[in-house]
């Protein structure tokens, strides 16, 4: 079995190339700069018009994992353009491609963004829906399914589309790793009345369903979505995050209007509502088509995560 896994030093592109090395396939590594610690690997930009063909000799499957991300200081037309060339286009350039020399699957790592920014209480996201991306991310992950299924019913590509929450584990950054160093410093944080739960999924679990994903011969044709299959308030988490580090835990019971109400003063309001609004994810089709489950319990995450944590706050 022989893999090409595209954004390879990334957050999840990392860890599915451990877990197919350790399956003992061929892997294939990629990324925007040389990585002298795998071999073999290519190095190139996700762009319309990059060649692939050194990369895709010989390779079984797919798993593209790389995809341009929010980048600050950006007028909205210049993101829309980026996300367009890089997360579509680049993204189709590279399935056409894959079809030519003759590649069996392909991996999509898309974004739960695909169904929207929130859920309705009690109704969680489905795999099927009427598409409601809200960002120029969102929607270059939606353009890009689309594209695929279409590349996919034209050339019998077995295509697979992956939708992921927030994703947490060692070596998370972003608003997940600002989250950890308030609690860590026991700071007073005022989300102890927000009873919105969301979905998360901790990395292992997500890299399990993708190595699950090359070669489940009914993963063909179908779009999964994954999570921890244990969904969470904010209070909830962060408490569960300061009893994993033996911290106390400062939370004001602030009422979650008057909490978007001064976010949105603050010019902060899609913190705001990230933080208030729902965001549930049912994962019962991934698991009966499947027969998967989450290998990692969201405690065990969480607990995985926090020692990582901790570990490189005393190297430095």
């Amino acid at each position: 079995m022989k893999v090409l896994v595209t954004g390879s030093s990334g957050f999840v592109g990392r860890r599915v190339t451990q877990m197919a090395c350790n399956q003992g396939w061929d892997v294939l590594t990629h990324g925007r700069t040389a990585d002298l610690s795998r071999q073999p690997s290519i190095v190139c930009a996700l762009e319309s018009n990059t060649d692939w063909s050194s990369a895709l000799m010989d390779v079984d499957c797919v798993v593209h994992c790389a995809a341009r991300v929010h980048q600050m200081n950006e007028s909205p037309e210049e993101a829309q353009h980026a996300y367009q060339d890089a997360n579509v286009l680049g993204t189709l350039n590279l399935a056409r491609q894959a079809v030519n020399a003759g590649v069996k699957r392909f991996i999509f790592i898309s974004s739960i963004k695909v169904n929207g920014e929130w859920t309705k209480n009690g109704q969680p996201f489905l795999p099927t829906f009427d598409a409601q991306p809200e960002d120029p991310y969102g929607v270059s992950k939606y353009q890009a399914e689309v594209g695929l299924w279409q590349l996919a019913d034209e050339t019998g590509l077995e295509v697979v589309v992956i939708r992921p929450p927030l994703v947490y584990g060692p070596g998370v950054k972003a608003n997940f790793l600002s989250m950890m160093n308030w609690v860590s410093r026991s700071l007073p944080l005022p989300f102890g009345a927000i009873p919105a739960k969301r979905s998360l999924v901790y990395l292992d679990n997500l890299a399990d369903l993708i190595i699950t994903c090359c070669t489940h011969p009914v993963a063909a044709g179908n779009t999964f979505l994954v999570s921890d299959d244990h969904d969470i308030s904010i209070p909830q988490l962060l408490r569960l995050l300061a009893k994993v580090m033996n911290v106390p835990s400062r939370l004001i019971p602030v009422p979650p209007r008057l909490l978007l109400w001064g976010l949105s003063l603050l010019g902060k309001r899609a913190i705001g509502q990230r933080l208030c609004y729902p965001l549930q994810l049912d994962i019962r089709a991934t698991k009966e088509k499947l027969g998967w489950s989450p290998p990692v319990s969201l405690e065990d995450g969480l607990r995985h995560t926090v020692l990582a944590y901790q570990q490189q706050k005393e190297q430095q």
